[in-house]
């Protein structure tokens, strides 16, 4: 599914792309990857022929043999001189921050796709879009608010997509379900030595660190876990 991007930049990107559509020109869109450059053009043109630049000789054929194509990964082309766009209409997909300055002279349209962090628009309108879906999959009913420090920038969409859902994933989970996790993590990392310690930070780490955000006082903290101050002053110490 399509969403349209509340970002004037991408929609003016779009409607660029859109307007030469039938011309036999070239163009590039650069930018970091999983800023949705494949699924904007992938939108404009359905039909064409796409290729992976990694593979030379599929692009080089593909160039003699189409008349519009896509070119993905287009930053991993190995002899930059080796490809003639001829006549053919070309919309070339690079997952660069920057674009390779021997470049500027092959394209007659170039694009920069903005990463999400300078899309506050786009990151409001795809969470709320990545929640709703997310609820719809593991069938929750509940309303959900997340925190700005619950959503992953990192690589864009992919990771904005991946913190939702693991979000909302570890917020479903029933002590079962905690219980066949740790039972999981424990049989992957049951091995070198002092195990027991290294699992019971497992354990303490995160107790200590919500403990402190719900109480905000040991003194408080340590009357609740029903341990000494003096123990619990130590377990954070060793923690931070």
């Amino acid at each position: 599914m399509f969403i349209v991007s509340n970002s004037k930049i991408v929609n003016n990107i779009y409607q660029s792309l859109q307007s030469t559509k039938d011309l036999h020109v070239s163009s590039i869109l650069y930018g970091e990857a999983y800023t949705g450059k494949k699924t904007l053009v992938k939108k404009l043109y359905p039909n064409s022929v796409w290729v992976d630049g990694s593979k030379l000789e599929d692009v080089l054929n593909a160039l003699g043999n189409y008349s519009q194509i896509i070119i993905t990964n287009y930053e991993k082309i190995a002899n930059i001189d080796a490809i003639n766009f001829n006549n053919s209409s070309v919309i070339a997909i690079y997952n660069k921050k920057s674009l390779d300055p021997r470049l500027e002279s092959k394209f007659a349209f170039i694009y920069r796709m903005p990463p999400l962090s300078e899309r506050l628009e786009d990151i409001e309108l795809f969470t709320k879009y990545y929640t709703q879906e997310a609820r719809e999959i593991f069938n929750i009913s509940s309303d959900v608010e997340l925190d700005s420090n619950d959503i992953d920038l990192s690589q864009n969409f992919r990771s904005l997509k991946s913190s939702i859902y693991k979000y909302l994933l570890l917020k479903q989970l029933s002590d079962e379900d905690l219980t066949y996790t740790l039972e999981n993590y424990f049989e992957k990392h049951y091995s070198g030595s002092n195990v027991y310690k290294k699992m019971l930070e497992v354990f303490e780490k995160p107790l200590l660190k919500v403990g402190l955000k719900l109480y905000k006082s040991q003194l408080k903290l340590a009357d609740v876990l029903g341990i000494n101050r003096n123990t619990l002053r130590k377990k954070i110490n060793e923690y931070t």
